[in-house]
């Protein structure tokens, strides 16, 4: 057996790979976010550790005690900064995180070329930015870093003691040189940051280390086993579908959103927004447009209106086109790159009903797709179908509309729910050294596939094309009220 632990935004999910591919189990637990200020977001490491040892100690016991290796993914971009003991020095800034919009435009105007040396131009939620505003505003904790992790390697560390990423991970931070897969010596001059802070760079299926005795005692596993470096969970849920050749894609819906395809050759087009990034398997790349939102707005919605999900969902789908939403709760990167932009609705009505304001987010996440296709392909990639993964995957009205909105077919396999988790657990088969890679990183059958309506495509145009003047409309707006 293989234990996958993927550390999301939201909760941290485990999934047990048998030998023959087949998903044996799989475990969560929440993580809450605070946000200290406008724009912030952060989370405290030393939960992320203890929902880790919950939702693996949760596991069936006679799961757990077959696992012969492990493999990690999380949530990209966050700073987790560590003292010269290994000891957090402050909350973790996370991927969704704001503050550094002002260093991200010095960044880029002190190296003009940083998008085209780390895959795209800086954005707020990337790690080396958070360096820079540190070291502006929090001096005295910038001057206690002796380490930088991202999210998923400070589980990696607190299980086998190292310091180390991968280059999916390390891509996401503005650091990394991605043609060299090293980090770049001047990206980290003009952010603040040492070098010598970051971790050694192992591809995914590599072994960054062994379970240390402590650590397996909290996570109720076999001490000595082999943790693989994994991936951050772009590329660790590639993994899980197969997307390691070039050509391959699938769309991620989970708090964020991903268009994701493989590339064999780097292709950087930063001004398109579009993220081209070192996949975690040797010799290939690919570019992401990536969406801060995903399917998150619609639990906001749920949870504003204190309704189910699966009663709004049914609600909305029986209900007629109305509201438009903006759905941008925490700003956006594919294709606008502004941080500051948030949220509305347009077109309420006395005869607005809930179901009609969640129909209005499935539309508007279905459209953040349509623009994310578009990036793609002014980048110079096309898709002719895709297959999904992540929670939002479980609700066809949702499916069904992105598949309509972008006029590409969508397949779910009977696994998409689990995502990165089953990315992580196939790594850590290939890491053990018994699988090759070529079988265990196959696609997974389509249980069900969504094709795109023609009549439902051409009603939603218009919806789209008015969609697409809220952005500039609500801008100017807010610009008003802030």
């Amino acid at each position: 057996m293989y234990l996958g632990i993927d550390l999301g935004t939201s909760a941290v999910k485990t999934c047990v790979l048998s030998p023959d591919g087949a998903v044996a189990g799989t475990a969560s637990r929440p993580l809450p976010v605070d946000h200290p200020f406008e724009g912030a977001s952060e989370q405290d490491s030393a939960t992320w550790w203890d929902a880790t040892c919950q939702a693996v100690q949760s596991l069936a016991p006679e799961l757990r005690a077959a696992i012969r290796a492990v493999g990690l993914s999380g949530q990209m971009h966050g700073a987790v900064l560590l003292d010269a003991g290994g000891r957090a020095i402050r909350p973790v800034i996370l991927w969704n995180d704001a503050r550094a919009s002002q260093e991200c435009a010095e960044i880029i105007a002190a190296e003009p070329k940083a998008g085209d040396i780390s895959g795209a131009y800086p954005m707020a939620g990337f790690t080396a930015p958070k360096l820079l505003w540190l070291s502006r505003h929090e001096p005295e904790n910038h001057a206690r870093i002796a380490h930088v992790l991202l999210p998923k390697d400070y589980i990696g560390f607190r299980m086998h003691g190292r310091f180390v990423t991968d280059p999916s991970d390390a891509a996401g931070t503005s650091w990394l040189d991605e043609r060299t897969r090293t980090w770049s010596p001047r990206m980290c001059e003009v952010s603040a940051t040492d070098p010598a802070w970051l971790p050694d760079i192992l591809y995914g299926a590599e072994i960054a280390g062994d379970l240390r005795p402590d650590a397996a005692n909290a996570l109720g596993l076999p001490p000595g086993l082999p943790i693989a470096a994994g991936g951050g969970d772009a590329a660790a849920g590639a993994v899980g579908i197969g997307a390691v050749s070039a050509g391959d894609g699938f769309i991620s819906l989970g708090t964020s959103g991903q268009l994701f395809v493989t590339n064999a050759e780097y292709r950087p087009n930063p001004d398109s927004r579009i993220h081209a990034y070192a996949h975690t398997v040797p010799d290939h790349w690919f570019q992401m447009a990536a969406m801060l939102n995903g399917a998150r707005p619609i639990a906001w919605l749920a949870e504003l209106l204190d309704q189910p999900i699966a009663k709004l969902l049914t609600e909305a789908e029986a209900a007629a086109p109305g509201p438009i939403f903006l759905p941008y709760l925490t700003g956006e990167r594919t294709p606008h790159g502004d941080t500051e932009i948030r949220g509305g609705f347009a077109g309420l009505g006395e005869t607005t009903t809930p179901g009609s304001l969640m129909r209005a987010v499935v539309e508007a996440i279905a459209f953040t797709f349509a623009d994310a296709v578009e990036a793609l392909q002014t980048a110079g990639t096309t898709c002719d179908s895709l297959l999904a993964i992540g929670g939002g995957t479980r609700s066809d009205f949702l499916m069904q509309t992105i598949a309509d909105v972008t006029g590409c077919p969508l397949g779910r396999s009977a696994a998409a729910e689990v995502g990165p988790a089953l990315g992580a657990a196939r790594l850590a088969c290939v890491a053990e050294g018994v699988h090759a890679s070529s079988d265990v990183f196959a696609k997974p059958e389509v249980k069900d596939w969504f094709e795109p309506s023609i009549e439902r495509t051409d009603g939603l145009a218009a919806r789209l094309k008015t969609f697409r003047t809220m952005y500039p409309a609500l801008k100017t707006v807010q610009a008003t009220i802030r």
